[in-house]
């Protein structure tokens, strides 16, 4: 191991050198080598160090990286690296002593200060090399956030996501080379922005009350989700998830999910959720595709198309499995002996007699959902009942 790095991570904001700290300069002066995105090594100007482009797809440039131990690094990144920037990736191909790093004022820092927007009440998202859709979840009345962008064409992406969300009355606040000389501020009505727009750039959004939000409780509407009719209905969905019991970064397993509403809500329940969806049928897994694309979270959904228990081998252990569909003696037999806490709803007499098999020899909690709702009955009003569900679920 080195006694000091021999790697340094500089935040560069749009003023280029002029606007860097004395141990930037610093940095910079000893470097042997300086390595960034070209636009970087335009702001640097000219510099003894040798320069090289960071290259396209960015993981090249990580393997030319470690090439250069022995030699003094400066890599360049865009203000704060370590906020939606290069600087954990690079990071995490390093040991902890090889780097260190020089953080600039970040986009969100400088856009929050303009607005005077609270930067811990503001969502920050990439959007630079994310879809759009991973602003649903936080669409909705009195929100604000800033966001990146991939380039000058994703302002147009992004307002036409808010009118198809139907929140084309919020106020877009376009930043261009924030923070540099070129600077440019212009805020639009997301139904009304038009005009070119160059890179680099983000956006803040100050959200309308006029689409419809999602809910922060477990029980989405039906209609958030793409179905065949073979769902989770919005009570059920609601009690299952409460037992489940969502925690940051547990992995769930959707079996039999149908249109994934479960995996999918879990998803939404934290930012580092992870789950499994499996469905043996395709066009109900093209229907979980298309939901979990629609609500942002696909990044974080594995979709197995295959029936189980077969198509449980060699997927990530689970934190939490769900059995929504197509359970089978086999099924419970496999899931039961896994250390996951485990929750199985089932409609069909002989689901429950399994289920009240398992209860008895396990342990766990044995419960029965029943729910009607009023509808006409002639002139008048009547319940009409829903199949009961019976719900076992296993805590280890």
């Amino acid at each position: 191991m080195s006694d000091t790095p021999w790697l340094t991570i500089i935040g560069m904001g749009e003023d280029g050198v002029a606007g860097l700290g004395a141990r930037s300069q610093a940095a910079l002066a000893q470097a042997d080598v300086v390595m960034a995105p070209p636009r970087h090594l335009e702001l640097l100007g000219e510099t003894s160090p040798k320069t090289i482009p960071w290259p396209v797809p960015f993981s090249d440039g990580l393997d030319h990286l470690e090439t250069l131990r022995g030699q003094r690094i400066v890599v360049l990144a865009s203000g704060d690296p370590f906020w939606f920037g290069a600087g954990s990736v690079i990071a995490k191909r390093l040991s902890a002593d090889e780097w260190t790093a020089i953080p600039g004022p970040s986009c969100f820092a400088l856009a929050a200060a303009h607005l005077g927007w609270a930067m811990e009440t503001t969502t920050c998202l990439g959007l630079h090399a994310a879809p759009m859709p991973r602003l649903r979840r936080h669409l909705a009345k009195g929100n604000r956030a800033i966001v990146t962008l991939r380039d000058g064409d994703a302002v147009s992406d992004l307002a036409a996501y808010l009118c198809d969300q139907d929140f084309g009355d919020s106020t877009v606040t376009v930043f261009e080379h924030l923070g540099g000389p070129h600077e440019r501020i212009t805020s639009y009505k997301a139904s009304a922005l038009s005009g070119a727009f160059s890179h680099p750039v983000c956006a803040a959004i100050s959200i309308a009350v006029q689409g419809r939000a999602l809910s922060c409780a477990t029980g989405q509407r039906d209609d958030v989700f793409q179905s065949d009719g073979q769902m989770t209905k919005r009570p059920v969905r609601a009690i299952t998830l409460s037992t489940l019991a969502p925690k940051p970064h547990e992995h769930l397993w959707d079996i039999g999910g149908g249109s994934g509403s479960i995996a999918l809500e879990w998803l939404l329940a934290h930012p580092s959720t992870h789950a499994t969806c499996v469905e043996p049928r395709e066009d109900r897994a093209a229907n979980i595709a298309a939901n979990a694309d629609a609500l942002g979270v696909a990044h974080r959904l594995i979709l197995v198309t295959g029936a189980a228990p077969d198509a449980l081998s060699g997927l990530e252990t689970p934190d939490a499995i769900f059995v929504g569909g197509g359970l089978t003696a086999e099924l419970l037999e496999e899931v039961v002996t896994l250390s996951a806490r485990l929750v199985i709803n089932a409609v069909t007499l002989e689901a429950e007699a399994w289920l009240s098999d398992a209860q008895a020899k396990h342990g766990g909690e044995l419960m029965r959902i029943d729910i009607a709702n009023a509808k006409p009955l002639g002139r008048k009003r009547g319940w009409s009942a829903s199949y009961p569900v019976v719900q076992w679920s296993l805590s280890r």
